[in-house]
């Protein structure tokens, strides 16, 4: 492809944006999509490299899934979830997570996306410790690099500066940050303030906006045991991994067998097609809410929509029946196997993957990875810059190796431009 394809200008405000370079230089505006595809206003084709924002598992256009929306917005949309109400198609929802939770048991309580997930986390951390006659264990801690949504909780906890900048009092305060790749700067925070003070801990499985980062050998596994010795909550964000990202299981709570005792997800759970999020608590944590007289006082009109959760069955269905979950571990291989080839690359500094179907090209000059996903669009591919000057890789899991192929070689023209 030699264009770049149609630009505009409109009233839109973009999220994370220049909004002075979008107004100058047009919007990229797609039209529609199909399979491991997506189309501008022009008609020109684009491999999506990053299955929209990591969420497209099932690939664009599942009519299956249009239908089960369809069908129930034509039941009823939408009533509450507040107090004793619900829809059926939320309650089946809830009874199939649970099915495929990590932990066996657990609670889903549902959201609009991940920074709900994430936020209600961090709430019902802290609300959790005060029933446990335990008020001074407020503290969340996070970890530099990681990303988790842009609510007021996840912003404070996140440790990507820059999206914390310019908000002054906003913020919690009851944060800390550690580094993202040494289990024993977890011990070392506890040993410092005491394990009395800290409510939690919360880990990405795999660093995604941050910049693409696997977890050290063996770290997952260290930091929740030491979690576990000194009574603090894991909380495993899998806003990403989630719902087969990370190949061969449904969470890297079960590959990793971490026993989160709350678990973040969204994105995958609809693949995108409607809105919503998930928060999974583990037995013991749910247990004080469960025993009676005892509300936790919080909710989102729109958790557990109807429609949502329809489209959620409608892609659980499509993830069983093609066995994505399977073809999120081919991918793995395969993008890691296909981007190392760019690693001689003179703009390349690491390419790094292998922990499920995410993939990153880290550049030498972080500067220039605006400017590449714009030279991508260029050789077909629809692809998206993450910190640390990365280039993102997270197709869906219904992409070729042969498609993964054509991905890593139009970015090797695009960086030979």
């Amino acid at each position: 492809m030699s264009g770049q394809g149609p630009t505009t200008s409109s009233a839109l405000w973009h999220g994370f944006a220049d909004m002075g370079a979008v107004q100058r230089d047009g919007a990229f505006v797609f039209a529609r999509g199909e399979g491991s595809y997506v189309f501008d206003t022009d008609g020109n084709r684009y491999l999506d490299a990053t299955a929209g924002l990591w969420f497209a598992n099932v690939g664009h256009g599942r009519a299956e899934v249009a239908d089960a929306v369809r069908d129930q917005l034509l039941k009823v949309a939408h009533v509450t979830g507040f107090g004793d109400a619900a829809t059926d198609t939320t309650v089946a929802l809830a009874d199939r997570l649970q099915g495929i939770a990590p932990v066996p048991d657990s609670k889903v309580f549902f959201t609009s996306g991940g920074s709900d997930s994430v936020d209600s986390a961090i709430k019902l951390a802290r609300r959790y410790w005060q029933e446990r006659g335990r008020p001074e264990k407020k503290l969340i801690v996070g970890r530099s690099n990681a990303y988790h949504g842009m609510h007021v909780g996840g912003t404070s906890l996140g440790g990507i500066p820059v999206n914390a900048e310019g908000y002054g009092g906003v913020l919690f305060d009851d944060t800390a940050t550690i580094a993202w790749d040494d289990a024993k700067e977890l011990l070392g925070l506890i040993e410092r303030v005491g394990a009395d003070s800290i409510a939690a801990f919360v880990a990405e499985p795999v660093i995604g906006a941050g910049g693409l980062l696997p977890p050290p050998e063996g770290y997952l596994r260290e930091v929740r045991d030491i979690c576990s010795e000194h009574d603090v909550l894991f909380i495993a964000d899998e806003v990403i991994t989630g719902f087969g990202r990370i190949g061969g299981a449904w969470f890297a709570s079960s590959r990793f067998d971490l026993q989160p005792d709350l678990m973040t997800t969204a994105k995958g759970l609809t693949s995108g097609y409607v809105p919503m999020g998930a928060l999974f608590v583990a037995p013991h944590v749910a247990e004080p809410f469960y025993a009676g007289g005892v509300w936790w006082r919080h909710g989102y009109t729109y958790g557990g929509h109807a429609a949502a959760a329809a489209a959620a069955m409608a892609v659980l269905d499509i993830m069983e029946r093609e066995n994505l979950v399977a073809e999120a571990l081919r991918l793995q291989d395969t993008l890691l196997r296909e981007l190392s080839a760019l690693a001689d690359h003179p703009k390349v500094k690491q390419v790094r993957g292998g922990v499920g179907a995410v993939a990153g090209v880290q550049l030498h000059e972080p500067a220039e990875a605006m400017a590449m996903v714009k030279k991508l669009r260029a050789q077909g591919v629809s692809g998206r810059a993450a910190g640390l000057g990365t280039l993102q890789y997270s197709p869906s899991f219904v992409t070729t190796d042969e498609q993964v192929a054509e991905i890593a070689a139009a970015t090797r023209r695009a960086l030979d431009a």
